[in-house]
């Protein structure tokens, strides 16, 4: 029985309809070009026009990570603190998640899934400051990379919510078992594979398909595609295993790592703090991405 509904799973998934389509504003905002005043503007419109993305948005530019000296009251406001770009990659990312979280959700906590990916896009933007300027990634790659990287959980939930919650349930109770051991064990694929799935139907940037495809596996032979992206959003995420959402992996990280994005030793111990302050504010602000 249990093989029949993974065959029925990776069926699903191979089935295009059956995953939802990209979100109307999500499009039109990935066609925009932000290198012109017309195309900021026609953003700030867009995002204007959805009151969920704006009132995320303008939450998120009101918190202290983001150094606002006054209340921020609107989304022009807020792009003018948080950047142009990454303005468009949290749109983006609010827009696509919202589009998934309709019901059934079961037993994942869409609220510990936002706090987790906001952390793991938080984290990865702290690390990329250490990095040298010649190998860090952009700004807006490494927040939408971060906010989008587990959304094959909600895509999970959505074709099965029943493996969805055998899936939470067992990472939960077998803490010592690799998450990706448990999903191919219990789902016959990971999540990394359905949101790289979904992430291919909508057509998004190839190194954001690879984030969502390698993010645990960055040693595989297609993350060549993206490797600092990849690498960057892998050791974001060991940082806070059990932040938000739990994932069961080691949260261990070796100095060839941190070398590998060219982060010397001496560099660590700051960029950690940093991070650890970070993740407690965090905890603050999650409302603003209920």
């Amino acid at each position: 029985m249990e093989a029949n509904s993974q065959t029925d799973l990776k069926q699903s998934v191979k089935n295009l309809n059956a995953l939802p389509a990209m979100p109307v504003i999500a499009q039109k905002l990935l066609a925009l070009q932000l290198d012109t005043d017309e195309g900021e503007r026609e953003m700030l419109k867009l995002i204007g026009q959805d009151p969920q993305i704006s009132a995320k948005l303008i939450g998120l530019a009101n918190t202290p990570l983001f150094g606002a000296s006054r209340k921020v009251s609107a989304v022009s406001d807020a792009a003018m603190l948080l950047g142009i770009t990454r303005v468009k990659s949290v749109a983006l990312g609010i827009a696509a998640m919202s589009t998934l979280t309709r019901p059934p959700i079961g037993r994942l906590d869409v609220q510990d899934l936002w706090l987790h990916s906001l952390a793991v896009a938080l984290t990865a933007r702290t690390i990329a400051r250490a990095m040298p300027m010649r190998s860090r990634p952009l700004d807006d790659q490494i927040f939408l990379a971060g906010l989008l990287h587990d959304i094959g959980y909600l895509v999970l939930t959505l074709l099965d919510v029943n493996r969805s919650d055998e899936l939470h349930a067992r990472v939960a109770a077998t803490p010592d078992r690799p998450l990706l051991e448990l999903e191919q064990e219990i789902l016959g694929i990971t999540h990394c594979e359905l949101g790289a799935e979904l992430a291919r139907q909508w057509d998004l940037p190839e190194e954001i398909i690879a984030v969502l495809r390698y993010h645990h596996t960055p040693d595989a032979e297609g993350a060549a595609i993206s490797p600092q992206l990849i690498c960057l959003l892998n050791i974001a995420e060991r940082l806070q295993p059990s932040f938000g959402i739990a994932e069961n992996f080691s949260s261990s990280i070796s100095e060839e790592e941190w070398l590998g994005l060219g982060i010397d030793q001496e560099k660590i111990e700051g960029m950690l703090n940093q991070v650890a302050g970070q993740m407690e504010q965090a905890k603050h602000y999650a409302s603003a991405f209920s």
